[in-house]
């Protein structure tokens, strides 16, 4: 048939939700990640700890596998508490890991987009910038949820059911799991995003990234060490989201992180700040001075 001869017509297929179709980016940035075999290995290696932690709880209450071992229940029951303590403990291992995975993951989101032009082709779509950082962000989102407060609020579902009582004594430690894994999970996104944004080559931007969290923990050392104060910390990362994490899981006094209140200031505008810097580069079109 002659070209002339064709006319326009209306796309009559099945159309995506609007509600979902930020998922369209994940759906296919995770066939290129788990591509990665090295990728595959460490997500892998990420439910050890969990699956540790699984095996501790089984034990504390099965006393036919405690005589197996020779290991009385009492013994079991002081060195391995199952409490606040044991969860506090497994989040931060999973957040190291959940670090190491945006190291891994994050930087390569964004950048090549910019780099090769292809915010134009989303943004001429019916896909605005708040869908495309949303499918972004949810590619981290999903993989760090799995690694974070599915295997926590497992384990606790878990402890829960093999000791009568324990849930109602230990209710709103199940909400320290969520919350303490969402801030933490939604800050390395948005910190992720913002510096592939702005980083267009990988390595330059995994730099750039573990800089942003350990540069400025030295940053923070230096000024509570010149001027003798404690408010310095406030500029480390690990450091906020310890504190969030300590008082969240109720660990005590403690004067190794600085207080909750102020912390949770220095998390909100430090996300609000990487939000800022990343839609100051989603856009369709650049001016190239």
């Amino acid at each position: 048939m002659a070209v002339y001869e064709q006319s326009y017509r209306s796309y009559t297929g099945a159309l995506t939700p609007v509600w979902s179709r930020f998922l369209i980016i994940p759906r296919y940035a995770y066939e290129v990640v788990f591509k990665s075999k090295l990728f595959v290995g460490f997500f892998a290696l990420c439910f050890a700890m969990p699956f540790v932690g699984l095996i501790m709880i089984y034990l504390k209450h099965n006393l036919g596998a405690l005589q197996i071992f020779g290991v009385s229940a009492a013994e079991i029951a002081k060195n391995i508490p199952i409490n606040h303590t044991f969860f506090y403990r497994g989040l931060w291992l999973q957040g190291a890991l959940s670090f190491l995975l945006v190291l891994l993951v994050g930087p390569a989101l964004v950048a090549p987009d910019l780099r090769n032009n292809g915010l134009a082709l989303y943004l001429s779509r019916p896909f605005n910038r708040s869908e495309y950082v949303l499918g972004k962000m949810s590619v981290l989102l999903i993989l760090l949820s799995a690694i974070t407060w599915v295997p926590g609020m497992l384990l606790f579902a878990f402890q829960a059911s093999l000791e009568k009582g324990w849930l109602g004594e230990n209710l709103a430690l199940g909400g320290s799991i969520l919350l303490g894994s969402w801030v933490w999970i939604l800050f390395l996104s948005l910190s992720a995003l913002a510096v592939s944004a702005w980083v267009k080559w990988k390595p330059v931007a995994r730099l750039t990234l573990m800089a942003f969290f350990f540069v400025l923990m030295g940053f923070g050392g230096t000024i509570n060490q010149s001027l003798d104060v404690k408010w310095g910390m406030l500029f480390s990362p690990w450091h906020v989201i310890g504190s969030i994490w300590w008082s969240l899981f109720s660990m005590g006094p403690t004067d190794d992180f600085p207080a909750a209140g102020a912390a949770w200031v220095s998390l909100i505008a430090g996300g609000l700040l990487c939000l800022f810097l990343l839609y100051r580069r989603i856009r369709a079109y650049e001016v190239v001075r």
